[in-house]
């Protein structure tokens, strides 16, 4: 713990940093490890579809069945994940941030043992079925996650350690590229292995997170536990004196008790988190309808007419991912001293300006020897910029902009409509391909300019904020008064109680 004039900075302790780590290999590693796993292994298993459609009914697979067959396996992945937000709320509440993470381990486990039998068993149906229940994993633990590191973190870390969780999703999407370079376990006897390996993650997690605590926050202010929620502070902090921050939660839940507890159905309609919420949505569309995958289904055919050779296409893209893991590590190193918001401008930024000039390098790719250059350079760029803001931060913020009793719901809004939107893009993007061409990168533009704008106007930094301290800078905003204990803090109150927060903080 350093102390200094203006405010306690409180250092990364082993059982902070191993919880982190536990939790987020355990869950968001097999979100990514998920979303690119069938994407190498593709011809092998439209071949087994084909090859267990003729052994059942003595004759091959059309053409356009095998399309449907295989766009459906790939689309249960985000259909299962936005169930799985719907699940957020209620399984936060009953069973807690820890419990949710290991309870949700059993909708990783038991796809992985369905996908790895399928070949034995003859299935393709077996497949389908397991992509949409390891959806349902990943959509809860893309939005438990960030939720339960967000409450375990001191206010100068929370923003480094609510990026690991993104962190370790651009590592999953690593480890899937490396294991489908042919050699490995992309080819038609290894699949089988690759789509079942999702289950150790988990099993791991199973084993290791029990030793660690439960969200502080989600013992002292929803179980009413000071006493556990103290000593879970004092393991996490590593020092006994822990009532500055146990304080603080007695005020939030003091003010959620003045204003009443929220259900999901009354966060919709609560005035003093209006601009929140709407906040949270732009984030999360922006951060899917962006292009992003847009942008990883093109860089194939990108790298090929660059004169890349087809089966060196696998390595430049094991190369893409790892330049989006080290943005990502550069991000969580970043975030603390840069601040939020900046990234979040940044990034969209980068993303909006690497879109333009895409759309103009492969209109003149075939006629300029050097243009395919600039389309490889361009993917890059896009993927940096992605990297160090839209991707992480919106679950960062998420978690920041919302107190106790409305973050569950706020993340099964921001989860279910990123969901929506990752299935959407998945759904369009072939159809616009076909019918625009590169022109379908200017639409990623301007949504990438649109929610660029929208952050630069409503969006606050929220760096080394208390929870109570963001509600305060959105209530001008939302013209609504915050209560704290018997006090209402008025608009006037918030400006002053904001101002004297300002002075505490490194904002």
């Amino acid at each position: 713990k350093e102390k200094n004039d203006t405010e306690i900075k409180i250092q990364l302790t082993a059982v902070l940093a191993l919880a982190t780590l536990i939790s987020a290999f355990g869950s968001s590693f097999q979100y990514g490890y998920n979303v690119a796993v069938v994407n190498s292994p593709a011809p092998f298993m439209q071949q087994f579809y084909n090859k267990t459609y003729t052994d059942r009914y003595n004759e091959p697979m059309g053409q356009n069945l095998l399309t449907l067959l295989w766009s459906v396996s790939v689309s249960m992945y985000p259909l299962g994940g936005f169930f799985g937000s719907l699940m957020v709320a209620p399984l936060v509440n009953k069973l807690g941030r820890k419990g949710t993470l290991l309870f949700n381990n059993v909708f990783s486990i038991v796809p992985a043992i369905m996908m790895g039998v399928s070949e034995i068993s003859k299935s393709y149906e077996i497949i389908i079925v397991a992509r949409f229940i390891v959806g349902i994993c990943a959509g809860l633990s893309s939005n438990v996650v960030p939720m339960y590191l967000g409450e375990l973190a001191p206010k100068n870390l929370r923003g480094a350690i609510g990026i690991v969780p993104q962190l370790f999703i651009t590592v999953g999407i690593l480890a899937a590229q490396v294991m489908g370079i042919r050699n490995i376990l992309g080819n038609s006897t290894g699949w089988t292995i690759m789509l079942g390996l999702t289950g150790i993650p988990a099993a791991m997690e199973l084993i290791l997170l029990p030793f660690f605590p439960e969200s502080p926050r989600y013992t002292l202010i929803q179980k009413g536990d000071e006493k556990g929620s103290r000593k879970a502070l004092q393991r996490l902090r590593g020092w006994e004196d822990v009532d500055a921050e146990v304080e603080e939660m007695h005020l939030e839940d003091q003010s959620e008790q003045a204003e009443g507890r929220l259900s999901v159905f009354s966060l919709l309609s609560q005035r003093s988190l209006r601009w929140q919420l709407v906040s949270i949505i732009i984030m999360n569309m922006g951060q899917q309808l962006s292009g992003v995958n847009a942008i990883y289904y093109y860089a194939d055919s990108i790298y090929g007419s660059a004169g890349v050779n087809q089966n060196d296409v696998q390595y430049v893209t094991v190369g893409t991912g790892a330049v989006n893991v080290f943005m990502t590590i550069a991000a969580v190193f970043i975030v603390e001293s840069s601040g939020r918001r900046l990234l979040l401008l940044l990034g969209f930024g980068i993303c909006c300006g690497a879109c333009v000039l895409l759309t103009v390098a492969l209109n003149f790719q075939e006629n300029v020897s050097w243009m395919p250059y600039v389309s490889i350079a361009c993917v890059i760029i896009y993927v940096i910029g992605h990297a160090i803001g839209p991707s992480p931060i919106p679950n960062v913020m998420t978690t920041e902009m919302f107190r106790q009793s409305a973050r569950p719901a706020a993340f099964m809004v921001g989860g279910s409509v990123h969901w929506i939107s990752n299935f959407t893009v998945g759904l369009v993007f072939p159809f616009m391909e076909s019918g625009l061409g590169p022109y379908s990168f200017i639409i990623f533009s301007a949504i990438c300019l649109v929610t660029l704008i929208y952050i630069w106007m409503v969006v606050p930094e929220t760096k080394s904020k208390t929870f109570l301290e963001v509600s305060l800078m959105f209530a001008k905003r939302n013209k609504a008064e915050i209560k704290v204990g018997d006090m209402d803090l008025s608009l006037k109150d918030s400006k002053e109680s904001l101002e004297g927060s300002e002075k505490l903080s490194t904002f």
